[in-house]
């Protein structure tokens, strides 16, 4: 499980919309206690790519969030995307970039109404969802 506040999630959607056409992504950090985890800090990172359709994270603001992820004591939980106009499942694409089974794989589809899922992949890149809860 993976618990938001609902200000992060606004922020998420707020972020997400005025990236549009392109799709937003970034990086969230945080706490884990017994597979619980919970966000601290969404870090929203430029999307190099520029594209409605793919992402890819500008390297030197990874560092950076990783290095302030560390300063606060907190870990890496997983990643988001947005899909703009598709809905929050993850496309060949993204099963393709799946690199550490250990994180959360966020997509925010702003297709109708925001809606976001959360993901986790095996090794061969099968996917199952994770509980996503807002408080």
């Amino acid at each position: 499980m993976i618990i938001f506040s609902r200000e992060q999630f606004s922020e998420l959607v707020e972020h997400a919309r005025n990236s549009l056409p392109n799709e937003d992504c970034g990086l969230l950090g945080g706490t884990v206690n017994d597979e619980v985890k919970r966000v601290e800090k969404i870090y929203f990172l430029t999307n190099v790519d520029a594209s409605p359709e793919h992402f890819s994270l500008d390297a030197k603001e990874q560092f950076a969030a990783v290095k302030d992820m560390r300063a606060h004591g907190w870990q890496l939980l997983g990643n988001f995307h947005s899909h703009p106009s598709s809905p929050a499942r993850p496309s060949d694409e993204d099963k393709r970039l799946v690199f550490d089974t250990n994180l959360s794989y966020l997509i925010l589809s702003l297709e109708q109404e925001p809606t976001l899922k959360s993901f986790r992949f095996d090794r061969e890149k099968n996917f199952a969802e994770e509980e996503i809860r807002t408080v």
